[in-house]
């Protein structure tokens, strides 16, 4: 007997974990950035939806770790490891980072899509885990579904279709 695949819906500032036949999906990725963090042999895949790129900047006690680059990754790697994913393992595809407003100013504040691009890709480079695909910039939303069991990741832009990386 096998079991139905589902789509496991990820939200804005929310990460969650798969294992194939189920897929992960986020959709409203602007200036945000979709990480899908897998282990492509155990058919298990981890996606984060981070929303701004450094905790640092908050001045909560206790602010929700998904919402940042440098906690979100982190931790959706720790739970793909207890899951029985392998570091040694793991491949990073990287989608989001728009500049979803034209700036009147070059103010670094309001480059929120490159600055949590860089943010997701330094913290990346800090666990050793390999970029395969990225799909990134640009000024139109996406939606992305990846599928655990194959590696790929369909990327569907706003006025632009869909491509699978």
């Amino acid at each position: 007997m096998h079991k139905e695949a589902t789509v496991v819906r990820v939200g804005i500032s929310d990460l969650n974990i798969v294992q194939a036949p189920d897929k992960i999906r986020t959709t409203g990725l602007g200036s945000c950035v979709g990480v899908v963090i897998y282990d492509l042999q155990k058919q298990m895949a981890g996606l984060a939806h981070v929303m701004l790129p450094d905790s640092a900047l908050t001045k909560e006690k206790k602010f929700n770790v998904y919402k940042y680059a440098n906690t979100a990754i982190p931790y959706m790697v720790n739970l793909l490891l207890k899951n029985g994913a392998r570091s040694f393992a793991l491949k990073a595809k990287v989608v989001g980072g728009a500049q979803m407003f034209k700036l009147s100013s070059n103010s670094n504040v309001m480059r929120i899509g490159p600055r949590n691009v860089e943010a997701v890709l330094q913290a990346l480079q800090k666990l050793k885990i390999p970029v395969v695909a990225k799909d990134v910039g640009g000024n139109s939303g996406r939606t992305i579904e990846f599928d655990p069991s194959t590696g790929n990741l369909n990327v569907r832009t706003v006025n632009k279709g869909e491509t699978c990386i």
